[in-house]
């Protein structure tokens, strides 16, 4: 039986998968797998069917891609956020990643690296850097772990490689910028209080 490809934008979590899955079933096409970015239906997909499977998935905030080079983008995208954001086992993101999407999306690295950079204006290892200092911001500001931790963590060399790359993009130190997140709390925490007659 023939199988199409759907290709998804904005589809980062598990639970994005799980949403996919169920809407295109309910869509009433059977679904042969779904993993990070795209979907595997069983069967043709009328233009109808593809017109309600639209409209569910963007109840959700998910759009299918009809574009090749943009679904291959989405496909380089999908993997780095997934393996930087939700590195449940806390080991540490030393990764190749040329090779890691090389082996991932089964295409040569030049040829991804190219097309990222005309599609997006910014280069592959530009956009992995800007989501490991988001993915720093957010393991700031939960003050679980230390700097050091951090920095082990999301595969850095160390604290001062941490610190100058987190700088650049930011302009702020990771201290810095940990010490205005607390002040906004701080801030937050006081409206609706009555101030002292």
């Amino acid at each position: 039986m023939k199988t199409n490809s759907l290709f998804i934008k904005n589809m980062v979590c598990d639970r994005c998968i799980r949403v996919v899955q169920e809407e295109v079933e309910k869509a009433g096409l059977q679904v042969k797998q779904v993993v990070l970015g795209e979907a595997v239906i069983e069967g043709e997909i009328s233009q109808a069917q593809m017109n309600n499977i639209q409209d569910r998935l963007s109840a959700h905030g998910f759009e299918i891609i009809d574009d090749r080079k943009a679904a291959i983008i989405e496909k380089i995208k999908n993997p780095v956020v997934a393996h930087i954001h939700h590195n449940q086992s806390g080991a540490q993101l030393h990764t190749n990643y040329s090779d890691y999407l090389s082996e991932a999306l089964h295409m040569d690295y030049h040829y991804l690296s190219a097309l990222f950079s005309s599609m997006e204006n910014v280069t592959i290892e530009r956009y992995i850097i800007l989501q490991k200092i988001e993915r720093v911001k957010e393991l700031l500001i939960y003050n679980e772990l230390t700097l050091s931790e951090i920095a082990w963590q999301m595969g850095y060399s160390s604290v001062q490689h941490l610190s100058s790359q987190f700088r650049k993009v930011t302009g702020y130190t990771p201290s810095a910028f940990k010490q205005i997140r607390e002040n906004k709390r701080k801030s937050l925490d006081q409206v609706g209080k009555e101030e002292p007659a």
